[in-house]
């Protein structure tokens, strides 16, 4: 049986979506963040010595990385939900597989660090604290999240999914980075069809499906 060991308001949110559009039977084990610290907690480090989530064991393998878990739950579903290889849908379908945290999700994070040392640090310290964070926010990371949501706008200008037009894994890869950048990396009203793309997703039964087993999903808030 295939156990995700899902902690509250992550990346294994996704791995639940996968499971439930593979139809694969599988059992959720939850984790809570430390309320304080938003970290996860020490009991992931018996699953996997990283102590970080998505991480899925099943029988005796374990398997980290979103990426690794989709490539693992797609071949075990016998290829559903993955172009025919040699096809240019494929290679679409590998890209977008490995752009959403080979290149999407860093400038993201980013916002997510350089917001929480505006607020760091004693009270005389905070003014310079903004304006260096805010310095580098405004110089590199929201020019470069900006350049990467024009790409993406652009690439689902000529299909409707991100590997053709089928719906496929990649867009439950893509779908993070995106609800990432809607909570916090500028994904306005300019990016019709990227906002389209998240409508489309979280209408569908098996995203749902997940976040009714999942439990509460912050990122969407």
């Amino acid at each position: 049986m295939i156990i995700v060991h899902h902690l509250n308001n992550s990346r294994s949110q996704r791995v639940l979506w996968l499971l439930e559009e593979l139809g694969l039977p599988y059992e959720i084990k939850h984790y809570q963040r430390n309320a304080v610290t938003s970290l996860a907690p020490p009991e992931l480090l018996q699953v996997h010595p990283l102590g970080k989530a998505p991480v899925i064991t099943d029988g005796d393998a374990t398997v980290a990385e979103t990426g690794a878990i989709i490539e693992y739950l797609v071949s075990r579903a016998g290829g559903k939900l993955r172009p025919e290889v040699g096809t240019s849908e494929h290679r679409r379908y590998l890209y977008w597989l490995h752009f959403a945290e080979g290149s999407a999700m860093p400038p993201l994070v980013m916002t997510l660090v350089l917001g929480r040392i505006k607020k760091a640090g004693p009270f005389f310290i905070r003014p310079i604290a903004r304006r260096i964070a805010g310095g580098v926010l405004d110089g590199f990371v929201m020019p470069n999240i900006k350049r990467q949501l024009v790409f993406m706008e652009g690439e689902l200008a000529a299909r409707p999914w991100f590997a053709g037009d089928d719906f496929s894994a990649a867009d439950v890869q893509m779908s993070f980075p995106l609800e990432v950048a809607a909570a916090r990396g500028g994904l306005g009203a300019q990016y019709p069809r990227l906002n389209e793309f998240l409508a489309r997703v979280h209408a569908r039964p098996c995203y749902q499906a997940a976040l009714e087993r999942g439990g509460p999903y912050g990122i969407l808030r």
